[in-house]
């Protein structure tokens, strides 16, 4: 791998991040797609989703710092679904990345999810616990690349009734313990073979930069009714991967 692939890889995982359509997923496909790409594995990933946490943290870190007792309660409380199956699924990651055909048919059920989204009846602007842990319930079937955090997120709140600017900020401040739960997880697994690589760093910074990009793009999206194109995307690309791959 060099480092215009590096920085590529970085540009999608930013792009693709909270857009409603499986970074992962794209991530997979781009890297089957690259002539003469080597895998870097799993650690590269981790890197990369680093770059759009810090992202997030950049964008609404006025946010963050004053969220109150229950809020961060209600994030610890989604949290934990995904944290649960990421532990036990930590040995089997590498495989589900490596599959090329799992993406494309996850592909199809985030596609499914944003086109239900804009159909959602939305009656409220407060989660509950039991809310709180369907999302995240969501979110951890979310580890399986295709799925989009973002996108299944954003449409259990809106199922649950919360108002889709609610549940997408909801979504994003939970993208942040999730995913670094993830990386202290990974970087643990892969303690022994950490070395510094250039084109980590590389993947980081684009990574961090087109995240920034891409939440500025879905806070736009959620005004009207435009999730059904994130879903009409989705399934154009889970066909057509379906076909070619």
């Amino acid at each position: 791998m060099n480092l215009l692939q590096s920085a590529l890889l970085g540009a999608v995982q930013g792009l693709t991040e909270f857009l409603p359509v499986s970074s992962s997923g794209h991530l997979v496909l781009f890297q089957k797609l690259i002539p003469g790409f080597q895998q870097p594995g799993v650690l590269f990933d981790v890197f990369l989703h680093l770059g759009t946490v810090l992202a997030v943290i950049f964008f609404f870190w006025k946010k963050i710092i004053k969220l109150n007792m229950r809020e961060w309660f209600l994030l610890g409380v989604a949290t934990i679904p995904a944290a649960v199956v990421g532990y036990l699924l930590s040995d089997t990651v590498d495989i589900l990345f490596a599959n090329a055909t799992l993406v494309s048919f996850a592909l199809l059920v985030t596609g499914i999810l944003n086109i239900r989204t804009d159909l959602n009846v939305q009656r409220k602007g407060d989660f509950s616990s039991k809310e709180a842990i369907v999302v995240g319930l969501f979110q951890a079937v979310a580890i399986l690349p295709g799925i989009s955090r973002s996108g299944s997120t954003i449409f259990a709140g809106t199922w649950l009734g919360i108002e889709k600017e609610k549940a997408a900020g909801f979504s994003f401040l939970l993208s942040v313990p999730a995913v670094l739960g993830a990386n202290v997880l990974e970087m643990f697994k892969y303690r022994n073979n950490l070395g510094l690589d250039i084109n980590y760093i590389v993947g980081l910074f684009c990574s961090f930069v087109f995240g920034i990009l891409c939440i500025k793009i879905l806070l736009k999206a959620l005004k009207g009714t435009k999730f059904k194109y994130f879903g009409y995307y989705c399934l154009a690309v889970g066909v057509l991967t379906l076909v070619l791959l």
